[in-house]
């Protein structure tokens, strides 16, 4: 079992900055892709970014690229999402998940409420 919490969320002013976390325990997560994920109010559950744990290959939405960085601290076992230029349309709870593959994600944490403000 994995167990995946994310931490960091809050409300921050449109053009801010801020970034969340999120702590993984449990079995070796060395061979799986993390994600992060958004679901604003009203709206479907949309991918953000993803970064392999080997390699640390990323991969980014459209929407956030150039805005957002995800990483890794293999050390703390914990994924960072690092958001800048924040926009009100970035309003959503945010999810991170793990998974083998980056179409299927096995285990996702609780989510951690990001508001911006305009």
């Amino acid at each position: 079992q994995v167990q995946l919490v994310e931490s960091g969320g809050g409300l921050v002013q449109a053009g801010g900055s801020l970034r969340i976390s999120c702590a993984a325990s449990g079995r070796s997560l060395s061979n799986y892709i993390m994600g992060w994920f958004r679901q604003a109010p009203g709206k479907e559950r949309e991918f953000v970014a993803r970064v392999t744990w080997r390699g640390g290959g990323t991969y980014y939405a459209n929407s956030v690229k150039g805005r957002f960085t995800i990483s890794t601290d293999n050390a703390k076992n914990t994924v960072y999402l690092q958001m800048n230029s924040l926009k009100p349309d970035d309003t959503a709870v945010y999810y991170c998940a793990a998974g083998l593959n980056s179409a299927t994600y096995r285990y996702w944490g609780q989510g951690t409420q990001v508001t911006v403000s305009s």
